[in-house]
């Protein structure tokens, strides 16, 4: 399979989960237009929990819903009522618990009514492979857990390598786990305080605002500036990023002006970085492509390395790789000096070494010498 093909929720616990103010469950993979119609439910002066038009309806949404199997912890639906508070002045100013539960119940609805872009923190991944179940991220939104369907979550590869894609997409998933990421609600039930959100659409919606040409042709973010970026994946060659709506891959060599094995040992989902745009390609939202770099983001170090260091003395540091081009050593300030192999053999990463510097290029941010002396790790 080497396209996502639009897949949906069996009928199981959790379309009822999602089961608005119809008899019917929704799949988790419905659009704005098969929403339950959520505007209809208010609150009660007496109450923060949500109340329909008439007793009748809700006597009639009770029986269709005792129809439709759910399991037992997804029937408990939470009543908050306001306590009799006494405030302090005329008017209370602290929130109770139904204050905060309403205000997040309308973060949820403005979003899925104005496409109202919202940010959380991937804290789960649901179904997937070896279940019946499609593949879900979820985040919480206070009370409310808000599933993406992989679908909705992440775009497919261009090659899944003979692998199913439904597979490959549980996997990049599973990668995302506590990054932050942004979503747009499609579908909100408040009984069971469940919803069901798009990162895709939000991201495309971002990338037109933030991509976009002006009238004097320019974009709101262009080639050569610095831009925060969100950490969304990290893997042993690289790290993925978000850089308002554009995922990108910035690969080891930018992301550290020292030698780096593995991305995984200074970089997690959820980190914020400072990053360079390198390049832009691509007009329409759908199109645009990014280029970054994280370590061009900061100053070179090497360039303060002529002041720092000087050619013929010694200088203490720590061995950070060794490869068959010769030992590396971290010194100070964030830079490498790459020496050959001493003649009492390889040393181990982490090994304090002494070395006598032999040469510096600020052109080529190189400085080499030879290994005077080895400590090595305790």
């Amino acid at each position: 399979m080497h396209e996502n093909e639009p897949q949906q929720f069996p009928a199981s616990q959790t379309e009822s989960d999602l089961s608005a103010t119809s008899g019917t469950p929704p799949d988790w993979s419905q659009t704005e237009s098969e929403t339950p119609d959520v505007s209809q439910t208010e609150f009660s002066p007496e109450s923060d929990t949500p109340r329909t038009d008439s007793e009748a309806d809700v006597t009639a949404q009770k029986q269709t819903r005792s129809d439709t199997p759910v399991r037992a912890s997804h029937r408990v639906t939470v009543t908050r009522r306001n306590p009799d508070v006494i405030p302090i002045g005329l008017t209370r100013t602290v929130q109770t618990d139904a204050d905060k539960d309403r205000s997040y119940l309308l973060d949820l609805l403005e979003s899925q009514r104005g496409k109202r872009i919202l940010s959380g923190i991937i804290q789960g991944v649901e179904g997937g492979p070896g279940t019946e179940e499609v593949s879900r991220a979820v985040i919480y939104h206070g009370d409310y857990k808000v599933a993406i369907p992989a679908e909705m979550a992440v775009s497919p590869p261009e090659d899944s390598r003979g692998r199913y894609a439904s597979d490959v997409m549980h996997q990049m998933l599973t990668r995302r786990l506590g990054a932050e990421v942004d979503y747009i609600v499609k579908a909100v039930d408040p009984k069971y305080h469940v919803a069901v959100g798009n990162r895709l659409e939000a991201m495309m919606a971002k990338r037109s605002l933030y991509y976009a040409r002006n009238r004097d042709g320019n974009r709101r973010v262009r080639a050569g500036a610095c831009a925060e970026a969100r950490v969304v994946s990290v893997i042993r060659p690289g790290i993925f990023v978000d850089i308002f709506g554009v995922e990108t891959f910035v690969p080891l060599a930018e992301l550290s002006y020292q030698r780096m094995m593995d991305a995984t040992t200074a970089f997690q989902p959820g980190q914020r970085v400072l990053v360079r745009i390198l390049r832009i390609q691509g007009q329409r939202p759908s199109e645009i492509t990014v280029e970054a770099s994280v370590k061009q983001a900061g100053e070179n170090p090497y360039e303060k390395a002529v002041r720092k260091y000087s050619v013929g003395n010694r200088y203490v540091g720590t061995v950070s790789m060794v490869n068959t081009t010769g030992v590396f050593v971290a010194l100070d300030g964030g830079i490498d000096c790459l020496c050959n192999y001493p003649r009492r053999g390889r040393p181990p990463r982490g090994a304090r070494a002494t070395v006598k510097i032999l040469g510096i290029s600020q052109d080529t941010n190189r400085i080499w010498g030879v290994i005077t002396h080895i400590a090595l790790p305790q």
